[in-house]
C-alpha cells in the first residue's frame, strides 16, 4: 500500500518544519480580523506556530506574524491571543497527543 504524503508546515518564529497537526495556525480572516484557528479550515491567510508559548513569545518579538500575515497586527490583538493561546495550548497539546497515539 502507498504511503501517504503528510503535509508540512513551517513554524514562523523557529522556522522548524513540522506536520501540519503538529502546529497552531493563526489566521487572517477576509474580514482583517486575527484568531487562532484549531481546525485549519478558516478561510484567510494563515501563518503556523509551534505549540509553544516561547515560539509564541518569539513571533510577537521579532513580529513574523505581521509578516507572514501581511498585515499589521495591533498590540491588543497580540494580547488577546497570548490569552487565546494559553487557553488552548493545553486542549492543543492533548490533540496532538492522541494523534501520536493513532500513529
Amino acid at each position: 500500500m502507498k504511503q501517504r504524503k503528510i503535509p508540512l508546515r513551517k513554524c514562523v518564529a523557529c522556522q522548524e518544519m513540522m506536520s501540519k497537526k503538529q502546529l497552531i495556525r493563526v489566521v487572517k480572516t477576509p474580514e482583517d480580523t486575527v484568531l487562532i484557528d484549531l481546525t485549519g479550515k478558516k478561510s484567510g491567510r494563515g501563518a503556523y506556530l509551534c505549540g509553544k508559548l516561547s515560539c509564541f513569545k518569539l513571533a510577537h518579538k521579532n513580529k513574523a506574524l505581521d509578516r507572514a500575515l501581511k498585515h499589521h497586527v495591533q498590540p491588543e490583538i497580540y494580547e488577546q491571543l497570548a490569552q487565546d493561546f494559553i487557553k488552548v495550548e493545553d486542549e492543543f497539546l492533548a490533540a496532538k497527543e492522541s494523534a501520536d497515539d493513532e500513529q
